[in-house]
């Protein structure tokens, strides 16, 4: 409240409503002035811009004249990020030598800018663009300035479902420090938040916020070996919990060079001790600010390696059949610049990727960008997040929450307790991931409960098309995304084993939250029947409905990986209607599955078909649930 005071009373001596331009003439300043202004540049020389602040207020008040320390307050506020108070002292200073403050239009207009006032800035851009005789390093900057500027009024005009609401929360004393805290991760249940914070030196810690109702409790070392290195950098959380993937610089010994990629995994006594991702993923070349997807199938991570786009690049590596990831992939021209993209955050929804970038079109430094990933797998181009999240200034390193409303960033605003803050704001709806629901659980064996590694697929019923195909990991767990409107299939395969299938209707399924589904597959066995979960026929007829297909192109599948085996479909039919109407209808529909299994090209001495009517019940029919139950179709193992 006392600074106030003092800016109020500066403006009020001076006459800041009514100050009459004027020739200023630094040598009739008050030699009191100028040493106090002495004294300023001091401390703005060590960076200290608190403690030169009430010096400069003290050399203005001593002489209302002195444009020199006008302009150097101006100045400092803006280095602050306090824009308002920084443009009212330029303009200030404008009004006292409009001459003299030519060559500061620069500075002014972004300041401007830092107010969302993009239109007044290009006109002060263009102003200072057409001083005479500035350097080429100031027509350099004033030329990329007024790109910004004129980038920010076009993004305005063709956004303008993108309102001005913008009102980042500081997470507070509980986890900000007076140091630097960045990289924010947030567990898929929004039970936990993961950062990391600048200690001493080279030395940065893994830090975790334990989350109860909105409220973030005490940071804390993430406990294990995970912290005992000194020089780490950027972390990752899997959605399951099981893993962390980081950046460290640990040297020769344990890297191949500057920072690379490691791993810890979840105990109970806390994370493991780093593994190297080696040399798929690491170079001896920068590695950093890894992302994993939800399924822990595809890293994302940006390197600044020979061969790239430009200077850090965003590039991805799949896992393996033998949890191993592959080779690393550039992501290509259509993101990557000539500038840095780097801080991917793949969101839960595993089709909505934020990240950071200097190369695209933006406000000024680095700007937060979001691509989407469309039903074929194909990302867009990268769209960038708009003010007021982006700004004049540097804006780095996002996460999303799983629901898509809460979005976590890294920021040194007016209010940080100390450099980098960690804040939290809503995300405009246009920037929001998919709603999504998230299933998780593991593949094991029936008889034995062992894990099975097994692969899962996603199909649109709708079309039938695969729209994700995962792999689980070693122990035979997986977590998978289901994004909601529309319904599926979900099906597991194994060798040897008989596939799993189960449809998934999300219209009525409340999205953004997690699911658990452990599946026991059992091996193939003689005599073994299975019930296709799916298998549907117009009423009183036996065509194959389209969604049918997709169950049945399983059993495909498990013919062709098992040769030798011979099936044979069974119709059956509840007790409505004739008793010999039902037995050829029942025919009939196994014959339409055998029929389609030909058409695929297995042979027909390995497939039977039989009609067994309403002679066969599982359950009684004197209910619609029941009668449900009992119009199926069967397969029976015959022959191994």
């Amino acid at each position: 409240m006392k600074r106030i005071k003092i800016i109020a009373l500066i403006l009020l001596m001076i006459g800041f409503q009514n100050a009459k331009s004027q020739i200023y003439v630094p040598e009739k300043i008050n030699p009191k002035a100028t040493k106090t202004y002495e004294q300023s540049i001091e401390y703005l020389k060590d960076g200290d811009l608190i403690e030169a602040i009430p010096l400069l207020q003290k050399s203005i008040i001593q002489d209302t004249n002195y444009v020199d320390a006008i302009l150097s307050l101006a100045g400092v506020y803006g280095q602050l990020k306090k824009h308002d108070l920084s443009v009212q002292f330029y303009e200030l200073a404008k009004r006292k030598d409009t001459t003299y403050f030519k060559q500061y239009h620069l500075p002014y207009s972004i300041n401007l800018a830092g107010q969302g006032k993009f239109e007044e800035a290009l006109a002060a851009v263009n102003y200072f663009l057409s001083v005479p005789k500035i350097s080429d390093r100031s027509i350099k900057s004033g030329n990329y300035r007024k790109r910004c500027y004129e980038f920010a009024i076009k993004f305005k005009q063709e956004h303008p479902e993108i309102g001005l609401d913008f009102s980042p929360i500081n997470l507070g004393d509980s986890v900000n420090s007076e140091r630097s805290e960045y990289y924010p991760n947030i567990s898929i249940d929004d039970s936990l938040l993961v950062f990391t914070r600048r200690g001493e030196g080279i030395r940065e810690e893994f830090m975790q916020s334990k989350i109860n109702h909105q409220q973030y409790g005490a940071a804390t070392f993430i406990k294990g070996d995970i912290n005992n290195e000194a020089s780490k950098g950027a972390i990752t959380m899997s959605a399951d919990g099981e893993w962390m993937i980081f950046a460290g610089n640990f040297g020769k010994v344990k890297g191949f060079g500057d920072f690379d990629l490691y791993i810890s995994y979840y105990t109970p006594e806390g994370w493991s001790e780093p593994e190297n991702l080696g040399p798929n993923i690491n170079t001896d070349f920068w590695e950093s600010s890894p992302s994993l997807s939800p399924d822990k199938r595809i890293l994302y991570f940006s390197s600044n390696r020979y061969g790239g786009v430009g200077g850090k690049d965003l590039y991805y590596s799949v896992r393996q059949a033998n949890g191993k990831f592959g080779e690393a992939i550039n992501m290509g021209d259509s993101i990557n610049t000539a500038g840095d993209e780097y801080a991917p955050y793949i969101h839960p929804d595993n089709k909505s990727l934020y990240f950071t970038s200097d190369g695209w079109p933006g406000y000024g430094g680095a700007d937060l960008f979001i691509m989407r990933r469309d039903k074929d797998g194909y990302w867009g181009l990268p769209e960038n997040l708009g003010y007021p999240i982006n700004t004049v200034n540097e804006d780095a390193y996002i996460a999303v929450s799983a629901d898509g409303k809460t979005a976590y960033y890294a920021s040194d605003r007016s209010d940080s307790r100390g450099g980098l803050d960690l804040y939290k704001f809503t995300l405009p709806k246009y920037f929001q991931p998919a709603r999504t629901l998230y299933v998780k659980g593991k593949v094991f064996d029936k008889k034995t409960n062992k894990g099975l590694p097994s692969t899962i697929e996603l199909i649109d019923n709708s079309t039938a098309k695969v729209l994700m195909k995962i792999q689980t990991d070693e122990v035979g767990e997986y977590f998978i995304t289901l994004p909601t409107g529309k319904d599926y299939t979900f099906s597991v395969n194994r060798s040897g084993y008989l596939y799993y299938t189960e449809q998934y209707s999300l219209t009525n399924l409340y999205a953004d939250s997690t699911y658990k589904k452990d599946i026991a597959l059992e091996s193939i066995s003689l005599n073994k029947v299975v019930t296709f979960k799916n298998i549907q026929f117009q009423n009183n007829a036996f065509e194959l409905l389209p969604v049918s297909l997709i169950e049945i192109d399983k059993l495909y599948q498990i013919l062709v990986d098992n040769p030798t085996l011979k099936v044979e479909i069974n119709g059956h039919t509840d007790n409505i209607g004739k008793a010999s109407d039902n037995e050829v209808l029942s025919n009939n529909r196994a014959k339409s599955v055998v029929d389609y299994l030909i058409q695929k090209g297995i042979s027909s001495k390995r497939l039977s078909f039989k009609g067994f009517g309403a002679t066969k019940p599982i359950t009684d029919n004197t209910t619609e649930a029941g009668r449900a139950k009992n119009r199926r179709t069967e397969f029976l193992i015959v022959s191994l």
